[in-house]
């Protein structure tokens, strides 16, 4: 028999592989879990339309406030975090298991040749060895076997359940992915609002500088008027009180500082002694963010997709639960040649082949493949409940940040205006006192009024800026389920 008249009589398993392939699948077809999703958000008065070129529509969303060293930082931050090189890594292990899934769809196929020497002795005694380094001693013989050979086994898919688990893998995948461009997007805000904290330190640090310069000036004027007899002791030393007070507060900033920076050098992996930044100038610019409707939300958060995913995977287990009701059939064989000669192990004379099935069917189990099911079932149940959940907290999330934008943006003109207004009373004040008209608490007075107005009117800036990073991440940061792999 030849090769090809083998591979003829071995054309039933490839139709028979083609009908596996195209199987049936068992358990429910998935669809994304329905959710409640409103027209529009309710805090979104104002809100800017949506605009192609709006920076915060992008994944490299940061270049909307403006500051080049926040860039720099950004950037290295998505190579260098090590949190991040250990979700990637996670992702590389649930893609490769897809593959690995997949393999079970095709026969396993071995080579397996053989060779075998016999010894006859003399008196007729047998003695086989597998070197074929044998020799006749006292009249015997060798006799060589060579035995190529190829054999495989294969299980074919005939209920779907090796593909459900392909699906099931395949999901788990783009669930490590969105799970990764999450963990992505959540280092990327805390490092901007790490960042603004900085510059909110550094920016808080002049305005108590300039102060503390103010204040000496008072107390210098509080003195002489205390050397010439024309001041209390007690204007004296609430002067000193206030700038000493100021002073302690201004030094303590430098603690705050270092705890931000240390902050900032972690989350892009660097040892703090290693890591500086030199205070700069508050620079940093409100972003306008583009307006987005609810529904589209489902797209752009990857905590979203990730939950969503993760149903998809859960519905699959549920078919191979289902296809494991049914019968388990088995498919081997094997192929080859043998011969004394190897010149003529593949001569037709020589050839053989064997093909072998078994099935198993499940008849009495105590109840193992049902609860396996229902288990598969609840497990679905939970994470589309999960997934609702984290829709529904998503919106929250936007209604939240978009509330306190609208907010602040109410607040901060008048608020500015009252820094002017208090810093120019410190002026007026100081000047009186000096006349003599008004006495030092109307100075102390202002002075306090001055200095917590100006971080008052700094600390909603920073704010609105923290508020904006916080409402580009409940948008997704410009991330969409686009860019989750495909297989």
């Amino acid at each position: 028999m030849t090769y090809a008249r083998l591979l003829g009589r071995a054309a039933p398993l490839s139709l028979l592989g083609a009908l596996a392939l195209s199987g049936c699948m068992m358990g429910p077809t998935y669809h994304r879990p329905s959710v409640t999703t409103p027209v529009a958000f309710k805090e979104a008065d104002g809100w800017a339309p949506a605009n192609p070129s709006d920076a915060a529509d992008k994944s490299d969303w940061w270049t909307a406030f403006g500051d080049p060293i926040l860039n720099r930082l950004e950037e290295t931050v998505a190579t260098s975090n090590l949190t991040l090189a250990a979700d990637a890594a996670a992702y590389t292990q649930a893609h490769e298991l897809v593959i690995e899934d997949r393999a079970s769809l095709f026969p396993s196929i071995n080579l397996t040749p053989s060779l075998s020497t016999t010894y006859s002795g003399a008196k007729g005694a047998t003695v086989i060895t597998g070197s074929g380094l044998a020799s006749s001693t006292n009249g015997g013989s060798t006799t060589t076997i060579y035995q190529p050979a190829v054999s495989g086994s294969w299980a074919p898919d005939f209920w779907g359940a090796v593909r459900r688990n392909i699906e099931s893998a395949k999901a788990n995948a783009q669930s490590s992915a969105a799970t990764l461009a999450n963990a992505k997007l959540t280092l990327q805000t805390e490092l901007a609002s790490d960042y603004i904290s900085l510059r909110e330190l550094d920016e808080e640090k002049r305005l108590y500088d300039a102060e503390i310069v103010a204040f000496e000036k008072s107390l210098q004027v509080v003195q002489n008027q205390y050397d010439a007899g024309n001041a209390a002791k007690s204007a004296l030393l609430t002067a000193q009180t206030t700038l000493k007070t100021a002073q302690a507060a201004d030094v303590d900033l430098a603690r705050q500082r270092a705890l931000m920076e240390h902050a900032i050098a972690l989350l892009i992996s660097v040892p703090p002694a290693q890591f500086s930044l030199a205070p700069a100038p508050w620079s940093l610019t409100l972003p306008q963010l583009p307006a987005t409707v609810p529904s589209t939300l489902l797209q752009r958060r990857p905590d979203v997709a990730q939950a969503e995913r993760a149903a998809a995977s859960a519905n699959a287990l549920i078919g191979v639960q289902v296809a494991a009701f049914f019968p388990a059939i088995s498919l081997t064989g094997n192929a080859g040649g043998e011969s004394t000669a190897l010149s003529r192990v593949f001569k037709s004379s020589n050839l053989f082949w064997t093909l072998g099935a078994s099935a198993s069917e499940p008849v009495f189990d105590a109840g193992l493949h049902l609860a396996r099911y229902r288990a598969a079932k609840a497990a679905y149940d939970q994470a589309v409940a999960t997934y609702r959940q984290t829709v529904i907290a998503a919106f929250g999330n936007v209604e939240d940040n978009l509330a306190a934008q609208r907010v602040y943006a109410n607040e901060i003109e008048p608020l500015s205006e009252a820094a002017r207004a208090a810093v120019e009373n410190q002026t007026i004040s100081l000047n009186e006192y000096e006349a003599g008209t008004v006495d030092y608490t109307t100075v102390a007075a202002a002075e306090g009024s001055a200095l917590s107005a100006q971080l008052s009117h700094l600390s909603l800036q920073a704010s609105q800026l923290a508020t904006a990073v916080s409402l580009i991440e409940s948008l997704g940061g410009g991330w969409t389920d686009k860019d989750l792999p495909k297989g």
